[in-house]
């Protein structure tokens, strides 16, 4: 079945849906269809198709399963665990649901209550080799280490040619510090399956580490790269033991392919701006570690590191900025006030070079080997290795219950904003598609736009993208508008065929009105056709004819606040000369914009006090108060917006935009969850990058 083809059905249900009861949906028609877009990795699709199958029929498990898996794989973990949870609480004979939740639980950090999940599908399926096998898991990341051998031994007895299992048991005799028993585990591995490429990744980390064999490290990294030669930390780990070797000119190869592979890798960028520092190309270093503080402003090794370049290359001022805010940030670390009184020394400030030198000292004599350790990573003196494997568990060794300051959460999503991902490799899957891992591609952090009066608008792989508005409705039933009304987020590029139709229009209603009494309707017909032209001014101006014909008409409001916010956007994104630089210019234009954006939330109001049912006025209401940054009236708006409509992905996703603007990760998570269920794609990115 070809994706198209899978649309078309897809499309063909909601006319459907649209038109029968929802109890009258041939929901194992629905939920067949939508294990097939499953089967095809079209996640964001089979969501679609499920949504219809719980609408139908909300008492059934399959849906909620089938969705938490779709979830899983688009590594929305809260969404997956709460539809697991549903679907087990619907059928607590659902193994399978239990099992997605423990991996959900998993994945969140959770595992003691992914063990317990585990635990009670082992009840119903005993010898389950990935039930043990995730168990195990979970328990030695809870450093249950008993248990967990124990779990590891029961599976192997069950499954003796499961290489994964003597990985899985590997890991644990490491952790345990027992390397003997774990090269032996590896080995065996590697005897049952010999492109086990976890293997070899912990067979050169053992080599590094407890054998400090770097050549037999080498010769097992380079067989891990065939196996999968695009994983980035396969090459930064690789630059470290060519390193290590002395081998710079291969390292520093390494270093610039992972960069190729993934631009925004802060190991990569920082690692390779230490061996350049070390080889004396300060200028491409200070580049490198530029682009690691604009990732992260709060590295304190690349700030260590930046200042030390700025002194070599004599700019003092900036050295000093960097070493001011690593000595800020550990007061108690000799080395800031070392190279701070260096700096003041070249500088020529001696009284202050020999203050700084007194402050170091007094520091060295209290520094604990305890602090000595932690401030080696600070002073980095050579690149560092990105060791990661994927030991079969799709879980991370994060835990989420650890708390991050709302600071913390809102500076994080700060910097998503103003990074862009830059990556110049075509990705698996084209960018326009739905299919596949859509969590892996990287987009601009932005709100979802304005819903618009418009003739005109593009469906998407997941929806037509248009809006039932009563209003809107009941005009076109009238058949009085010269073309058919829609309320929509997308409206397409025009082409000159189309844009001359409405300049035609437009003349008709000219001459219509100049020898007739003219009617709301007329002026409002007349309004959405210099919308589509985009011409601004005028439509603003026969919407001001309409209201004051027909004050209490809803319609007309939305169009007069659509012309406003047209000609605000288009001041805002107009070119500035050079009365721009100018303080109180900016400040004046500031107040004109404040002032537009005040006369567009007045429309709003008005129309929400004449309609207060209208969903999508809600939701532009929020846009108009995010624009004016009074967050929390927002976000109260995209509430109302939600309870009228609860499927308005939108809605969801601005309100979880305001969430993490203002650190509230848990709450901004959810909501984004709830968004990519409901078809707004970008969600799932971004639940992924605020990770």
């Amino acid at each position: 079945m070809t994706m198209y083809l899978r649309h078309a059905i897809f499309f063909l249900t909601l006319l459907i849906g649209a038109f029968v009861p929802a109890a009258q949906v041939n929901t194992d028609q629905v939920l067949r269809i939508g294990q097939n877009a499953l089967y095809f990795e079209d996640y964001m699709l089979s969501i679609q198709y499920f949504n219809q199958a719980i609408q139908a029929k909300p008492y059934l498990a399959q849906p909620y399963f089938l969705r938490a898996i779709a979830k899983l794989n688009l590594e929305d973990y809260s969404g997956a665990e709460a539809d697991a949870s549903t679907a087990v609480r619907l059928n607590p004979y659902l193994t399978d649901a239990w099992e997605v939740r423990g991996v959900a639980r998993q994945n969140l950090g959770r595992n003691r209550q992914a063990v317990d999940d585990y635990s009670e599908a082992l009840k119903l399926l005993p010898r389950n080799r990935q039930l043990l096998f995730n168990k195990a898991l979970a328990l030695c990341d809870m450093h249950e280490y008993g248990e967990a051998k124990d779990t590891f031994d029961e599976l192997l007895r069950y499954y003796p040619g499961f290489d994964n299992a003597y990985l899985g048991r590997a890991r644990l005799e490491l952790e345990q510090a027992d390397t003997v028993a774990a090269l032996a585990d590896i080995d065996k591995a590697l005897e049952i399956n010999d492109k086990a490429l976890n293997a070899y990744i912990m067979r050169a980390d053992v080599a590094i580490n407890s054998q400090g064999d770097f050549e037999r490290a080498l010769s097992d990294i380079d067989k891990a790269i065939k196996l999968q030669p695009r994983a980035v930390g396969l090459y930064i780990n690789r630059a470290f033991i060519r390193y290590r070797l002395d081998s710079y000119n291969g390292a520093m190869s390494d270093y610039d392919y992972a960069l190729t592979l993934d631009p925004l890798n802060a190991v990569a960028l920082f690692n390779r701006g230490l061996l350049l520092t070390e080889v004396g190309a300060n200028d491409l270093a200070l580049a490198d570690f530029n682009r690691v503080l604009e990732l992260d402003p709060d590295d304190y090794r690349a700030l260590y590191n930046r200042a030390v370049i700025h002194r070599a290359k004599g700019n003092y001022d900036a050295a000093a900025a960097d070493i001011t805010r690593v000595a800020e940030r550990f007061p108690d670390f000799p080395g800031s006030y070392y190279l701070l009184g260096a700096i003041h020394r070249d500088q020529g400030k001696l009284v202050k070079a020999e203050a700084d030198y007194k402050k170091a000292e007094a520091l060295s004599k209290a520094l604990t080997p305890a602090m000595a350790e932690k401030y080696n990573d600070i002073v980095a003196s050579a690149p560092s290795t990105e060791s990661k494997s994927d030991d079969g568990n799709a879980g991370n060794d994060g835990d989420e219950t650890v708390s991050k300051s709302d600071a913390d959460v809102s500076r994080r999503f700060a910097r998503l904003l103003t990074v862009d991902n830059n990556a110049d490799f075509r990705e698996e899957y084209n960018n326009s598609a739905i299919r596949g891992r859509i969590q892996d591609r990287n987009v601009n952090v932005e709100t979802e736009p304005m819903m618009m009066l418009s003739f005109y608008s593009s469906p998407s792989e997941l929806s037509r993208n248009t809006y039932y508005v009563r209003e809107v409705d009941d005009l076109n039933a009238t058949r009085m508008l010269r073309f058919a009304l829609v309320v929509t987020g997308s409206i397409p590029t025009l082409d000159e065929a189309t844009v001359s139709r409405h300049f035609q229009s437009i003349d008709y209603y000219n001459s219509y009105l100049a020898t007739h009494t003219g009617r709301p309707v007329d002026y409002i017909g007349r309004a959405l056709d210099f919308l589509t032209v985009r011409d601004y001014q005028n439509a603003e101006r026969d919407a001001e004819r309409a209201i004051a014909a027909a004050p209490d008409l809803a319609l007309a409001y939305m169009v007069r606040a659509q012309a406003r916010y047209g000609r605000y956007v288009l001041d805002r994104n107009a070119p500035r000369g050079d009365g721009d630089k100018r303080p109180a210019d900016r400040v004046s234009r500031a107040s004109l914009a404040r002032q537009a954006l005040a006369e567009i939330l007045a429309d709003y109001d008005r129309i929400i006090e004449l309609s207060p049912q209208m969903a999508v006025a809600w939701f532009n209401k929020g846009n108009i108060l995010m624009e004016l940054e009074d967050f929390a009236a927002a976000a109260s708006a995209y509430t109302e917006a939600v309870k009228l409509k609860p499927d308005f992905g939108e809605a969801y996703y601005n309100r979880g935009y305001i969430a993490l603007t203002e650190g509230r990760r848990q709450d901004g998570i959810d909501d984004l969850s709830k968004a990519g269920e409901l078809g707004i794609i970008p969600a799932y990115n971004l639940i992924k990058r605020m990770k």
